[in-house]
């Protein structure tokens, strides 16, 4: 499913136009500096917990030395902060089934 198929469902459902659906998407999951309500929470340093669904945070992965698969010569890996989700039993129980 793609952003306007999503658009399409929730404007179907909340009986709001298509266009208001994709407004709400984007002010919930836009990436865009300082938009997005997931990414600014997570820009802070917080995390967003979502009840029955799963929760979203940043980890942070170290510094470690690498191989270059050509060559087998060491590199050095830069240490990175990454954005994670982890779903919910309720989530994880459903697509089980």
């Amino acid at each position: 499913m793609n952003k306007t198929e999503m658009a399409a469902k929730l404007a179907k459902k909340a009986e709001i136009t298509q266009a208001k659906a994709a407004e709400i998407i984007d002010i919930i999951f836009s990436s865009e500096p300082g938009n997005g309500i997931i990414a600014v929470e997570l820009d802070a340093g917080r995390k967003v917990a979502i009840s029955g669904f799963g929760g979203f945070e940043t980890r942070r992965r170290k510094a470690r030395t690498g191989r270059n698969p050509q060559t087998g010569a060491p590199i050095q890996i830069a240490a990175t902060t990454y954005a994670a989700f982890k779903p919910a039993k309720g989530l994880k129980d459903r697509v089980a089934q």
